[in-house]
């Protein structure tokens, strides 16, 4: 905790993560959507937190990653039917709620975050390797998160498994979920490929993530 405090930076994204957590738990819509939403986002939340002495990801990639946390919290607290978002669906004259879409895509920019990882462990040769092998493993993961939803859903059989499943209706609802969570992780290969020419250190403590990027 106290090579956390040293970044600035991450100590005050995650007090402002802990802030949002907490007011998501405070009436949610649904007590029950909540719990089984907010498991994935405490489970990674987590995993950084005991994991960043071992591996300390960039700024950048913990950044997008709070940024999709955020954004679950917020679908918890309400569940991402209910999500305040009628700007965007008046808008353009949505018949559904989009929260989701978006969320899903933002899910995708952490495509940054595994193919710095790759990159920096030296599992791969390049950054256009790692890049790929970033969009490969969250397409991977959106087919896995939309069949974990389904099995969920058929297990409870009720309004809570709905709520999670958040199809809202649309019978292609997981193949859009998955094409937005694909187009975000293709997003965020320039994204990556920039940071990796302006931080890749090729020197061996830097592949084993001893040295912080930016």
């Amino acid at each position: 905790m106290k090579n956390l405090l040293d970044n600035r930076f991450l100590a005050y994204l995650t007090l402002v993560l802990v802030i949002i957590f907490i007011w998501s738990g405070i009436n949610p819509h649904d007590r029950g959507v909540w719990i089984v939403e907010m498991t994935s986002v405490l489970a990674v939340f987590f995993a950084l937190l005991f994991t960043y002495k071992r591996f300390r990801f960039s700024n950048t990639a913990y950044f997008i990653v709070s940024l999709w946390l955020t954004m679950h919290a917020i679908g918890a607290h309400y569940t991402f039917e209910l999500v305040p978002f009628g700007i965007i669906t008046d808008t353009f004259g949505f018949e559904r709620n989009h929260y989701d879409r978006v969320a899903h895509f933002v899910i995708g920019l952490n495509a940054f975050g595994v193919a710095e990882f790759f990159l920096r462990k030296g599992l791969a040769n390049s950054a256009k390797t790692a890049a790929f092998v970033g969009v490969v493993t969250i397409m991977a993961m959106a087919n896995a998160w939309e069949l974990l939803e389904w099995a969920y859903a058929e297990f409870d059989g009720g309004e809570v498994g709905a709520a999670f499943l958040g199809s809202q209706g649309d019978v292609w609802d997981a193949q859009k979920d998955m094409l937005c969570d694909t187009l975000g992780a293709l997003c965020a290969v320039p994204i990556f490929l920039f940071w990796a020419k302006q931080n890749q250190r090729p020197n061996r403590s830097a592949r084993r993530g001893g040295t912080t990027a930016r």
